[in-house]
C-alpha cells in the first residue's frame, strides 16, 4: 500500500510539472507544432533511461524508489496520449507533413534521449 502512495504522489507532481513546463514551451514556440508535448516526452525519454540504468548498476535507488519515479513521476510527466490525440488532430486538419514530421521527431529523439540518459547513467 505505501508503494502505492509514492507512485500517486509522484504521479501527481509528474502531472503538475507537464502542466507548467509544456505550458512554458508553448508560449515561448506557439502553438503550429505539438512543442509542448514533445518537450516533456523528450525529458521523460532521458530520465528514464537514466533512472533505469543507474538502478540496473547500482543499489543507489531502491526498488519503490525507482517504481514511484518511473511509473509514478515519468507515467505522470510524458504523454502518449496527448501526442496521439495531436498527431490525430494535425491529420484531421489536412497537415499531414507536420503530422509525418511530429511522429518521426517524436520517436527518434525520444530514443536518442533514452539513449543518451542510458549513457549518462554510465559514465557516473
Amino acid at each position: 500500500m505505501e508503494q502505492l502512495v509514492y507512485i500517486a504522489l509522484l504521479g501527481a507532481l509528474g502531472c503538475l510539472c507537464r502542466y507548467f513546463l509544456s505550458g512554458l514551451v508553448y508560449q515561448v514556440f506557439g502553438t503550429s507544432f505539438p512543442y509542448g508535448t514533445l518537450a516533456v516526452n523528450l525529458i521523460g525519454a532521458f530520465l528514464i533511461g537514466l533512472v533505469m540504468e543507474f538502478s540496473v548498476r547500482s543499489a543507489a535507488i531502491p526498488p519503490t524508489l525507482r517504481f514511484a519515479i518511473t511509473i509514478g513521476f515519468l507515467g505522470g510527466l510524458t504523454t502518449f496520449s496527448t501526442f496521439s490525440f495531436e498527431t490525430f488532430r494535425l491529420l484531421e486538419d489536412g497537415a499531414l507533413l507536420i503530422a509525418f514530421v511530429n511522429v518521426l521527431v517524436s520517436v527518434v529523439a525520444c530514443l536518442t534521449c533514452t539513449w543518451i540518459g542510458i549513457m549518462v547513467a554510465r559514465a557516473l
